[in-house]
């Protein structure tokens, strides 16, 4: 009957869909072995502070 077609419409979609997923493991891929989205940052914060120094108290009256 037909021998001689061929039907490669369902091919060229699974084509379609492999290579995107081949681009989005590759994605996944180099945001992983990067270091991720957002780079660690070393932060060093040195913080000193005296207390403030206090008046001293009224002494009581007859002392």
């Amino acid at each position: 009957m037909a021998e001689g077609t061929s039907n490669s419409g369902g091919n060229s979609g699974l084509a379609f869909i492999v290579g995107g997923l081949v681009v989005i493991v590759a994605i996944i891929a180099f945001v992983v072995y990067s270091g991720g989205l957002t780079q660690k940052k070393s932060i060093d914060v040195n913080v000193s502070a005296s207390a403030p120094q206090l008046p001293d108290a009224p002494k009581p009256p007859g002392s």
